[in-house]
This record gives C-alpha cells, structure tokens and sequence, in this order.
C-alpha cells in the first residue's frame, strides 16, 4: 500500500532530523525528531488544517517511515510527539544578513546583466 503522505528531508545529525511532509504538492508541515536514547521525541507543525483521523494517520506514518527506522517500536520506551497549528512567516540565516538585503542583491545582478527590470 502507498503512503499517502511524502517526506523531505531537510536536515540529518547524528540525533535529530527535520521534514517538510507534503500531501501531493500541497505542503502540510513540518516534523523536527531528536533522538534520546530509548525515547524519540517529535514536534509536530501543522500548517493546515487536517482531521483527527489525518492527523492519526500522519503520526502512524512518521512513526513508521521516520521513527521506527532508527529505532523498532519494540527497542524504544517512548515516542511522544508535541502537535502544533502554525504557519511560516519568514526565514532568517546568518549568511547574507537581513532578507530585504537578498532582495536588493538581485536587483542589482539583473541590473548589471543589462536586462530591465
């Protein structure tokens, strides 16, 4: 049987990974999971509103797809998921400063391309 949820994966360590989980091309949310020792920990942000029964069957699936691979239900204590209701306002990173100054970059390069804006 196909799942119906899809995952991407946006970071890997050594104890943690991040998802984006998607139905179809419609983007649902996000997974991070740190892994405890025994326990595995998830929080869980849902970006649109899905059923109790959609919720259910997405936490099977990062339980199966995510969870279970690193650890088997049957060598782990726990696996508690945190769910929350949000959406992505903006991004922030410490590599080119404030997002405004991403923008006016761009400008710039077609500016020195010769083409219009």
């Amino acid at each position: 049987m196909e799942s119906r949820f899809k995952f991407t994966r946006l970071v890997r360590t050594p104890s943690s990974e991040i998802y984006l989980f998607w139905d179809g091309s419609r983007r649902l949310g996000q997974v991070d999971v740190h892994f405890a020792q025994e326990t595995v920990h998830a929080t869980v942000i849902f970006e649109t509103d899905l059923s109790v029964g959609e919720e259910e069957d997405l936490l099977a699936q990062i339980d199966d797809d995510i969870v279970s691979s690193y650890l088997p239900r049957f060598e782990r204590e726990d696996f508690v998921a945190h769910v929350f209701r949000g959406e992505e306002i903006s991004r922030y990173t410490d590599c080119s400063g404030p997002m405004d100054d991403i923008d006016d970059e761009d400008e710039d390069e077609d500016d020195e391309d010769g083409r219009e804006e």
